[in-house]
């Protein structure tokens, strides 16, 4: 039973456990540590506690932050910031479609990691060639989720706050168009989806159900394929796509219900006028020709 602590990077992330080695570690302490891509520093937010029979080989803490790493934190925050510069004037060159979030350098700088959203596989081997001559050290690639990049960059969500994922949401769960039916809200895509264009994950915080029963494949699409739906068929065409996972209701939603019909009133208007007019001016032709 080896004694372990847990051990958090980002100020919102996962808490991964990590061997004491015999240091003298408390709850709140910051420690480098050993990780599958180099050394790191990261906040011990669970004290010491033992694990009978860990899932994996786990990695030991190599000691506490010192004041010398703190200036090599700081130093790296100045070298992630170059490399991102970069390497977004590398992706513009070589003409790449994808969005470069942000990047990073290990404590050893042994490693720098650039995140980037994409919407399918990117062949970026010529821009890894790029990176490594530049900054002479090994480079990963990490493609994130739209979710992700929301939780990295953070922000303000439509209610004046800060996100949730960037202050104290550690995972995402699946978030479901059922959650707002439930709690008989509108189905406006604007108004259901966060800044990452995806359903707010405040919907489950009062959603009084089965959350064994959602799934991600629920979920509202994407702010980009909702664009696109809405340039086919309108509304319509975005309430189509969720129907087809029978996310909606028999009836159609208030303020949708309106705004289509109000289109089909116009239309109505328009053909009963110009037959007013037809008729009017085959009446005079009528009598112009007695």
């Amino acid at each position: 039973m080896p004694d372990v602590v847990g051990v958090r990077f980002k100020s919102c992330g996962k808490i991964y456990d990590f061997e004491v080695n015999g240091i003298d570690i408390k709850e709140g302490d910051a420690v480098v540590i050993e990780s599958d891509f180099g050394l790191g520093i990261g906040k011990v937010i669970r004290g010491r506690h033992f694990v009978e029979s860990p899932e994996r080989e786990l990695k030991k803490v190599i000691r506490l932050v010192t004041e010398e790493d703190i200036k090599t934190v700081e130093e790296n925050k100045k070298l992630g910031k170059d490399a991102r510069d970069f390497c977004i004037e590398r992706v513009m060159a070589r003409g790449l479609q994808m969005k470069l979030v942000g990047a990073e350098a290990t404590l050893d700088r042994k490693r720098i990691i650039f995140y980037f959203t994409a919407d399918g596989r990117i062949d970026f081997r010529e821009l890894v060639k790029d990176l490594a001559s530049k900054f002479k050290t090994r480079i990963e690639m990490r493609q994130i989720g739209v979710r992700d990049e929301a939780k990295l960059i953070g922000g303000l969500g439509i209610c004046g706050r800060e996100l949730c994922c960037s202050t104290f949401l550690t995972s995402f769960d699946p978030v479901s168009i059922k959650m707002a039916k439930k709690q008989e809200l509108a189905l406006n895509v604007g108004k259901l989806s966060g800044l990452c264009g995806r359903l707010m994950c405040c919907l489950r915080y009062e959603y009084d159900g089965d959350m064994e029963s959602i799934s991600a494949d629920d979920e509202i699409p994407a702010e980009d394929e909702v664009t696109e739906e809405r340039g086919k068929g309108g509304i319509s065409a975005v309430l189509s796509k969720l129907e087809q996972n029978g996310d909606t209701s028999d009836e159609m939603p208030e303020d949708l219900s309106e705004k289509e019909g109000a289109v089909e009133a116009k239309k109505e208007e328009k053909t009963g006028k110009s037959e007013d007019r037809h008729n009017r001016f085959r009446h005079k032709r009528r009598r112009f020709r007695r």
